[in-house]
């Protein structure tokens, strides 16, 4: 074939239905001939598998199978492979672009599974479950759409932007608990410290004065010994009941339970309920927007939590909406959802245009799960402090009795 480089090459054989296993100029043909093969075990030569800069790639260096991916590196696959479909370029292309990327990561050898499943007839969604279990089904169904309708590109960064909504979502939660964590570790040491060392440090000083000590002391003392004693008992007991409560709300019979009460838990359970509507809102808008089926929509929103009380309530909306319901009234049967969702969901369905609607109640829910976020994160701390100036406060006070009671008591027998 007469082409001016691979890339025309390829788009020439693309049009005659072919997809071909390598490319080569033909000056090159014979030079890389040798170097194109590798030894089998029956020591026949095969064609080494060519990379995007059409040189042999080594066999070694070909990752063996699916690659696991972070979610930073989905993100940042989404994003570029995005970017390249929406300047012009076609999917094999774009990820032969991707391919040919200098850095060494994973998402380079995701990539280059992903273009030898599409260079083999592969779909692009279907290569992405081959290519890495990282993808979820939420994301190849959202590829499929897109490979459907023709518009990957925009589906994909619709994606991203999902992808780095619920990421900084996830960071905005784990952040806020940092410093009540630090707070509580202190205040852990600080009693740690009075019982370990402080008081029996006390201990010997009043030993040394021959005084009676005050039953305080003496329970103080007794205390002391029998945490450094049998500390290893209330480690072995805090380890299991860390598991045992792990074991006992992982079954799938207490899960709903546990799931549901943790809903209820005052602040906390705020939080995690506006977690939850901008997630399902996203993921609706995201799907709906897309062309995707209402009904299908609702099934692929109620796996993007982790929660079985909420993915029950889910299904009663899908069941409802199944049987011909709108989606409004179906929120408003299951009675879980806030009126001022149900009525934003509503304005949707009246002007046609319901993608819209979701994407504003998600923009609105985030906007509150903030403002609960920073709430909790005020409260927690100062909460946190005086818990620790109770305790550090008592035990000093105790401390200083038991030493002005001795003293007075030394005092007394003179």
């Amino acid at each position: 074939m007469t082409a001016s480089d691979r890339p025309e090459a390829m788009m020439r054989l693309g049009r005659q239905g072919m997809k071909p296993i390598s490319i080569a100029l033909k000056s090159d043909k014979d030079a890389s001939s040798n170097a194109g093969k590798s030894k089998s075990k029956g020591g026949k030569d095969l064609p080494a598998k060519i990379g995007a800069d059409g040189k042999p790639v080594d066999a070694d260096a070909m990752p063996d199978g699916p690659v696991k991916l972070k979610r930073a590196q989905i993100v940042i696959f989404t994003e570029e492979l995005s970017d390249l479909l929406n300047a012009g370029l076609q999917l094999e292309p774009a990820l032969r672009v991707m391919e040919s990327r200098e850095e060494l990561s994973g998402v380079k050898d995701v990539t280059r599974i992903l273009r030898q499943e599409v260079r083999d007839g592969s779909s692009f969604s279907a290569a992405l479950k081959k290519a890495s279990p990282s993808f979820s089904e939420l994301y190849r169904s959202l590829s499929k759409a897109g490979e459907i309708s023709g518009a990957l590109g925009t589906i994909l960064q619709r994606q991203a932007h999902y992808l780095v909504t619920m990421q900084e979502l996830q960071s905005k939660v784990m952040f806020a608990m940092i410093y009540p964590a630090f707070l509580f570790m202190a205040g852990v040491s600080v009693g740690l410290l009075f019982v370990v060392y402080l008081i029996p440090k006390l201990t010997m000083l009043l030993d040394s004065t021959g005084a009676d000590m005050p039953a305080i002391a003496k329970l103080m003392i007794d205390f002391s010994a029998f945490v450094k004693s049998y500390w290893w008992l209330f480690l072995l007991l805090l380890i299991t009941g860390i598991i045992g409560f792990r074991a006992y709300i992982s079954t799938e019979k207490n899960r709903p339970g546990w799931d549901e009460f943790k809903l209820k838990i005052p602040f906390v359970g705020g939080i995690l309920s506006s977690r939850f509507y901008v997630q399902m809102l996203e993921t609706l808008a995201n799907l709906v927007g897309n062309g995707l089926p209402l009904l299908r929509a609702l099934e692929l929103s109620r796996n993007a939590t982790q929660n079985l009380f909420l993915r029950k309530k889910m299904a009663e909306v899908i069941d409802l909406v199944g049987e011909g319901g709108a989606l409004s009234r179906a929120l408003k049967r299951v009675g879980f959802f806030p009126p001022l969702l149900i009525d934003m969901v509503g304005v949707g369905e009246q002007t046609g245009d319901i993608a819209t609607s979701l994407e504003k109640a998600a923009e609105r829910y985030d906007k509150e799960l903030g403002r609960k976020i920073e709430a909790l994160s005020a409260l927690i701390q100062p909460v946190i402090v005086v818990v620790m100036a109770v305790i550090v406060g008592v035990m000093a006070y105790m401390m200083i009795t038991v030493i002005f009671d001795t003293i007075g008591g030394m005092e007394g027998g003179r």
